[in-house]
């Protein structure tokens, strides 16, 4: 899809969106919007602080929200409780507008859960599937460790990474449905990528707010470990 034609907007919480939101401000999330500003669809990914905000930045650029992708359950990332907080995330935004809800189907149960939405509201996902927005398509990868359903989104030389790779680190392993060695193979599975997309992650945890997967494979610690082993060595436990 030519550059002109690609709809993608990379907005971070307490900045972009949520503005003053204490919660969104210290979680530093990232929520995207993709789409085709031919046909006017954009899907937004991990809308979990003031939804609505980002349905409107969208309606500003011209696009209609047609979809949501959720990288996995955590309520920063879908809504739900947090710190004593209620995040409207995903509910909030099917109340202004419905749409499908496109999560990896290992995670259906969770997210389920975290949110309040009925399963029977949300589409789980195989590995490999894709999702078309006008004529992008993007495809959904399947990469445990953080939880057991999380996903991320190749699309157009670029990666949404959720919180299986940051530019510097990776999600954390040790919340319920975490798996550290599920991680190491999700994350060695997302090094051999080809074509050295830019990796945009769920949160902005580094001096720069994306890279090229070259440049990570480089500098990110997580990714020299080449066998179990060593990455048992680095992060036991």
């Amino acid at each position: 899809m030519s550059s002109e034609r690609l709809y993608f907007r990379q907005l971070l919480s307490g900045r972009d969106y949520a503005v003053g939101d204490p919660i969104a401000t210290q979680m530093r999330n990232f929520a995207y919007l993709i789409g085709d500003r031919e046909t006017g669809e954009t899907v937004v990914v991990d809308p979990a602080y003031k939804a609505s905000d980002l349905v409107d930045v969208a309606t500003a650029d011209g696009m209609t929200v047609t979809g949501v992708l959720a990288t996995h359950h955590h309520p920063d990332h879908v809504g739900g409780t947090m710190l004593g907080f209620t995040l409207g995330g995903v509910r909030e935004l099917l109340e202004k507008t419905s749409v499908a809800v496109h999560v990896n189907k290992h995670e259906l149960d969770w997210v389920a859960q975290t949110t309040g939405i009925a399963p029977s509201e949300l589409t789980g996902h195989d590995n490999g599937d894709k999702v078309k927005v006008g004529a992008l398509e993007i495809e959904l990868l399947h990469t445990p460790g953080h939880t057991p359903g999380s996903q991320c989104f190749l699309f157009d030389g670029r990666l949404i990474s959720g919180d299986t790779l940051f530019v510097d680190g990776c999600g954390r392993t040790d919340f319920p449905g975490g798996d550290s060695d599920e991680m190491f193979r999700s994350l060695r599975h997302l090094a051999a990528l080809d074509g050295n997309p830019v990796v945009y992650p769920g949160h902005w945890y580094s001096e720069a707010p994306s890279a090229e997967l070259s440049s990570i494979r480089d500098n990110n610690y997580v990714l020299r470990p080449q066998t179990l082993p060593q990455w048992q060595a680095l992060m036991p436990g």
